[in-house]
């Protein structure tokens, strides 16, 4: 006879492959379409630059085309895989959990978005002035199209993931691993791990630093904040229940 807990764990993994599949297709006719429109794309990437971008191979071109494409595919599929994600756990997650979950995984994609501009608009720009003011009339700037792509990845991509903690601590909150309180206590923790990041990834001045670790420091309180909204409905909801079970 068959043991349950195998033919539990054999569905288990069944549902997660479906999923992950469902996702891989999500991102690949997104990135075959964004390919389309790549050199579009491209062109209004490199508006700024007053020359053209160097290539030392002919591979450069189809790298950087892919990167550009991957990286609009990765905006498009990000609430295609939180749903998938939420799909997944949702059968072992109470049903107060279930009731306002689909409202924030539209803003999955619109906080990526904005920490992307945060990055692409802000940082970007201004680290690469620093790194033009440096190098002076001593050097000749010359970039590569790779190297130059990679480095704008680098500027904006993390912030298109250090953007998405707000809906990220809303699921956490709803599914009971994070409430308000435990943020609070790690508040002194999450700021000196955020400052960090800031120092790291732009020039050393105070003023690069002050822009980029206050906007992270806003994300952090404004995550606590709605994850107090979250657990206050969610005590609000259980006292609710609670009562009309007893009635």
């Amino acid at each position: 006879m068959a043991n349950p807990n195998e033919l539990n764990l054999v569905g288990h993994l069944g549902e997660m492959r479906t999923r992950i599949i469902r996702t891989l297709a999500a991102f690949l006719v997104s990135m075959a379409a964004a390919f389309i429109y790549v050199r579009d794309i491209y062109d209004w990437l490199v508006r700024g630059i007053d020359h053209k971008l160097v290539v030392l191979g002919p591979s450069d071109v189809l790298w950087v085309y892919l990167v550009i494409s991957a990286v609009v595919a990765i905006t498009v599929t990000l609430p295609v895989a939180a749903y998938q994600t939420w799909r997944f756990v949702q059968p072992a997650l109470p049903p107060i959990a279930n009731r306002t979950v689909y409202a924030f995984i539209p803003a999955i994609s619109a906080l990526f978005v904005a920490g992307i501009s945060f990055g692409y608009f802000i940082l970007f720009p201004m680290v690469l002035s620093f790194m033009e003011e440096m190098a002076g009339d001593e050097f000749l700037a010359m970039y590569t199209a790779q190297k130059y792509f990679s480095f704008m990845i680098h500027m904006t991509v993390p912030f298109g993931l250090l953007f998405e903690m707000p809906a990220i601590v809303m699921f956490l909150t709803k599914i009971g691993i994070l409430n308000p309180n435990r943020l609070a206590k790690a508040r002194k923790v999450a700021y000196f791990a955020l400052a960090i990041v800031a120092i790291s990834i732009t020039p050393p001045d105070i003023v690069s630093d002050i822009l980029v670790i206050v906007p992270l420091f806003l994300l952090y309180e404004v995550s606590i904040a709605i994850s107090k909204f979250v657990y206050r409905n969610q005590l609000r909801a259980q006292s609710d229940w609670q009562a009309e079970a007893s009635s």
